[in-house]
């Protein structure tokens, strides 16, 4: 178990002291006042904090005897005049104006894929920083990009079949980014820099660039360059030039490879993604979080036999085409990052921490201490030797999620005003994205931006949380859809729809980012090619990727679509696309037959117990969990909520019964336990008759059964719960 420490008249977690302490001694501050400072900011706002969490269950309250005296879809009058009433939808500012400074042009002015990482896990999160650069040729021969069936097959051998099909997607990539004013790339037989820029070598003869400004540097010498840079839609593009290569020494040119500006912005994650319930894990994460700022992160790892270090990417180094045009040769250069900008997801509202006590000895509220605890790891790169490795602006970008509405988004501005003056940070240093996932925070979207309009760097919708509280606000309506039949219904266009709308009628163009939600099925890349270009053709300037290889193929669609030349085009706000979004999903009459109902029930329960047996059990907060049908799908916490809300909902309303969830449970832990034969460190769910089920199992099922208690059907509370007991157990 954590012993605590006492400082000031906090009580607060060994490895949370000593990281804080830590921080603070290389950042030159007094430790003494930067525990004074915390205690105050503690004890003045724990308090607000937990008046904004019993406003959402006076509003659930209210919302559920409207539903419970008027079952089935809501009269729209008197639904409206009810969320007036109660304060749940407020006035419509009359004008937004964003106001945010100093924000990093990959977040404010570029478009392009965003990664969501783990923290806790610092490999996985330097793969996800370094994911800024990726192979185009990697990311196309090792997926289903490219048709694997055939002589396309991939095999145990390299199949260089394969490769010339991916040679020749690459060519076409090239011609669509940087076309040249006659014949292809795919002609090239050399490249080669002189004064007036590119040359590119055909048999037909040399060839420029119908667009010379696409070409922005190079490596190596000009008549023999190692390296081309182009530029597109402000993503670049570099040509790899080895004709030594495997690649290379077949290519005609001796391009050995295409490597994509990818993911640009990555958030390392200490929420949904993760498992931490205690203070030895909520330090691991801030240690992991100061490594990145302090450039001192490293990682171990051990691949095919072979055991080296994994580190932060360096930035990387081009000449510019002038230097071709210089006596020397040293006419200028140009360096891009080698790491994508990175943001931290704190925690939302909701849950507190035993890792600090108050002067009571009662947990304080997460959020107020992972914004302390974050933005003190963050002192390194803000204003330490390691200043402008992550922003070149002076920021620190903090995700918040899970807000409803803008009073709650008004109270994590205060807070981080107050961590900026305990830190004696620059005022606005701090900036926020919002998480547009709650439905108060969608119905008042415009409110909620305009609380934190001088901070406001990044909103998002995402499927997952945000269907999971639409099923509890409304749980007391009627039984809902199908999960994959109400990301069919209106109200989930009108949600997408108004958010890029209303981020765009509040100056978030040039300050911020306007994001979209996960890609869910990581082995699945030719589907997401076909699919996900639906984001940026919806004005978003980033949508979620699982994985670096899917950010550098999801790159591809931000040069097919420029979103910020969509947004353009874009209609504005109406009026009815709120009325549209205050409409639950329900099911009609004949929706729910026994077959969609059992069928349902079965791919919940798989779902919900193959990511629990992990979270609990290992302390794993994301996964690659394998669906019903053994199909690959990325779970976090937001797939849980959405899958064990609407079996509550099922459950509330007749549709189903316990006897039903217990006999899924029961038959699919097996199928779950033979999923997961291979993993060294799993424990089974499945047990025999007489047997107690396990603390996984007995999560699970709590999950569904309790699921309608829950506040705002937050999985949160149950899992720290259950986790912690299972590591007193483990210990």
């Amino acid at each position: 178990m954590t012993s605590h420490l006492t400082r000031a008249d906090l009580s607060v977690a060994a490895p949370i002291v000593e990281f804080a302490e830590a921080s603070l001694a290389d950042s030159g501050r007094d430790v003494d006042a930067f525990w004074a400072g915390a205690s105050a900011i503690v004890h003045d706002l724990v308090p607000r904090n937990a008046e904004l969490l019993a406003t959402r269950d006076e509003l659930q309250k209210r919302i559920d005897e409207f539903h419970r005296a008027n079952p089935g879809l809501p009269d729209r009058d008197a639904y409206r005049a009810l969320l007036t009433e109660i304060g749940y939808l407020v006035p419509v500012p009359s004008a937004v104006s964003v106001t945010t400074e100093n924000v990093d042009p990959e977040i404010a002015t570029m478009a392009g894929p965003q990664l969501v990482v783990p923290l806790l896990n610092a490999r996985f999160a330097i793969n996800a920083a370094n994911a800024r650069w990726g192979s185009l040729y990697d990311a196309l021969y090792g997926t289903d990009a490219i048709d694997q069936t055939g002589e396309l097959a991939p095999g145990r051998e390299f199949n260089y079949t394969r490769a010339a099909a991916v040679v020749a997607r690459g060519r076409r990539f090239l011609d669509e980014i940087a076309p040249l004013t006659e014949g292809s790339h795919t002609d090239a037989t050399g490249y080669r820099v002189d004064a007036d820029g590119l040359i590119v070598q055909t048999e037909g003869g040399d060839r420029r660039l119908a667009t010379p400004a696409a070409f922005v540097g190079f490596t190596g010498e000009t008549d023999a360059p190692t390296g081309i840079l182009l530029v597109h839609n402000g993503l670049h593009a570099e040509i790899v030039i080895d004709r030594a290569g495997r690649i290379g020494t077949t290519d005609a040119a001796g391009v050995q490879d295409i490597i994509l500006e990818s993911a640009i912005t990555t958030i390392l994650d200490l929420e949904d993604s993760v498992a931490a319930v205690d203070g030895e894990d909520k330090a691991l994460g801030y240690r992991n979080w100061r490594g990145f700022m302090d450039g001192t992160i490293a990682e171990s790892v051990t691949k095919n036999g072979r055991t080296f270090t994994r580190v932060p990417a360096a930035d990387r180094t081009y000449r510019t085409p002038t230097s071709a045009a210089s006596a020397g040769g040293d006419g200028g250069e140009i360096t891009l990052p080698g790491r994508a900008v990175l943001f931290v997801r704190n925690v939302g509202h909701l849950m507190r921490t035993p890792a600090v006590l108050d002067r009571n000895g009662d947990e304080v509220f997460e959020g107020i201490v992972d914004a302390i605890m974050t933005a003190l790891g963050s002192l390194p790169e803000l204003e330490g030797p390691n200043r402008g490795s992550n922003s070149r602006t002076g920021s620190m970008y903090i995700v918040k999620p899970k807000m409803h509405g803008p009073d709650e988004v008004a109270f994590a501005a205060e807070l981080f005003g107050r961590v900026e003056e305990l830190l004696g940070l620059p005022p606005k240093t701090m900036k926020i994205g919002i998480m547009d996932e709650e439905r108060r925070t969608s119905a008042n979207l415009a409110a909620s931006i305009a609380a934190a309009a001088d901070r406001v760097v990044f909103i998002n919708t995402g499927f997952l949380d945000r269907t999971g509280d639409e099923i509890h606000t409304s749980l007391h309506a009627g039984p809902f859809l199908p999960k994959a039949a109400i990301k069919q219904q209106p109200f989930m266009k009108a949600y997408e729809d108004r958010n890029v709308a209303i981020g765009l009628a509040s100056g978030l163009d040039g300050r911020a980012q306007i994001g979209k939600g996960m890609w869910a099925e990581p082995d699945l890349m030719h589907d997401m090619l076909e699919k996900k270009i639906a984001h940026p053709l919806s004005g978003a300037s980033t949508a979620w990727v699982p994985s670096p290889t899917a950010g550098t193929l999801h790159a591809l669609h931000y040069h097919q679509v420029d979103p910020f030349a969509v947004r353009a085009t874009l209609p504005p706000v109406v009026e009815e696309a709120l009325d549209a979004l205050l409409v639950p999903p329900l099911a009609a009459d004949g929706d729910l037959t026994d077959e969609v109902v059992a069928i349902e029930i079965d791919n919940n329960v798989q779902s919900i117990l193959g990511y629990v047996v992990r979270w609990v059990d290992q302390g794993i907060g994301v996964s690659k969990v394998p669906d019903i049908h053994d199909v690959g799908l990325m779970e976090d916490r937001a797939t849980l909520r959405i899958s064990s809300q609407l079996l509550a909902n099922w459950l509330t309303h007749g549709v189903i019964t316990e006897e039903q969830i217990d006999d899924s449970l029961r038959r699919l832990a097996v199928v779950v336990d033979e999923q997961n034969a291979g993993d060294p460190n799993y424990e089974k769910l499945a047990f025999t008759e007489g047997e107690k089920p396990g603390i996984a199992y007995t999560a699970a099922r709590r999950l569904i059964v309790e699921g309608a208690a829950q506040p705002s059907g937050y999985t949160e509370p149950l899992l720290h719960g259950l986790r912690r007991e299972k590591k007193a157990e483990q210990a």
